[in-house]
């Protein structure tokens, strides 16, 4: 609780760098602020034209069924990717000064966040005009998986944040596991055609275990298929988003005490 307390303390200096961050994102870019929402569209395209056009996925409306997915996949690249490095981007204020430095990666992650949830403004607008449309009900369960996955990438986020202090090589090993992981997560196919596929059962099961399965399912569930997420797929994301921020607490608590002597 004192913790938790000192944390709330320095929550305007979380504030400040998640704007910093926000606003140089796409500092001196002519489009600016608008990659926001042209990086994912230009991906959605991208993505709809090898699976839907060359590869034919048999999906109804495929680009519906991509893009709910790509969105909050991203938001998790992002955290990963982003937060492995961020201790070492704010190296010198670790130095100098003295304040929680879980921080820096909560900072990371939620201006991550934030540009999820503007760039799903997109995504209700394509929802809308594709004729598809948006269940009220089902989407009452959106801001619930939106927070389980925000809690997710703050727990992995605290993780690698920590570690790539001291192996630098991790940050780019994950920009590996972060593109592998994306085609062993249900981001561009439906979970259905695992469970469908003439594989061994423990692929299935290794595939189950990846942490963002359940949270692009329910996804999915609420703006694809426009229905109620199934309550067991939600339990599961739930316990894995708190185990790996509890996880992420605790590794991070525990290296954090070297990082001013690895600079």
């Amino acid at each position: 609780m004192k913790h938790l307390k000192e944390m709330y303390e320095y929550r305007e200096m979380i504030f400040s760098l998640v704007k910093k961050d926000l606003r140089g994102r796409y500092k001196g870019s002519v489009l600016g602020f608008m990659w926001t929402f042209i990086n994912p569209l230009l991906q959605l395209l991208v993505f709809t034209l090898v699976f839907s056009i060359i590869m034919r996925a048999n999906y109804e409306q495929y680009y519906l069924f991509l893009f709910v997915a790509l969105v909050p996949w991203m938001f998790f690249g992002s955290s990963v990717q982003d937060g492995s490095t961020c201790i070492m981007r704010e190296s010198n204020m670790v130095k100098k000064i003295y304040f929680p430095r879980e921080v820096i990666p909560i900072s990371t992650v939620t201006s991550a966040f934030i540009n999820m949830i503007l760039t799903f403004v997109v995504v209700f607008i394509v929802l809308l005009i594709s004729g598809r449309g948006i269940n009220l009900v089902a989407l009452l369960y959106l801001p619930v998986v939106m927070i389980v996955e925000y809690i997710l990438c703050l727990g992995i986020g605290l993780i690698v944040s920590a570690l790539t202090v001291y192996l630098r090589d991790l940050q780019y090993i994950l920009g590996i596991v972060v593109m592998a992981l994306q085609y062993m997560t249900p981001v561009m196919y439906g979970a259905d055609m695992v469970e469908n596929a003439n594989v061994p059962q423990i692929l299935k099961t290794i595939f189950n275990l990846n942490p963002m399965t359940p949270i692009i399912n329910i996804y999915r569930q609420i703006l694809y298929y426009k229905q109620i997420p199934d309550l067991s797929t939600l339990l599961v994301a739930i316990i894995t988003g708190v185990v790996f921020v509890i996880l992420g607490a605790i590794i991070f608590r525990r290296l954090q005490r070297g990082f001013a002597e690895e600079f």
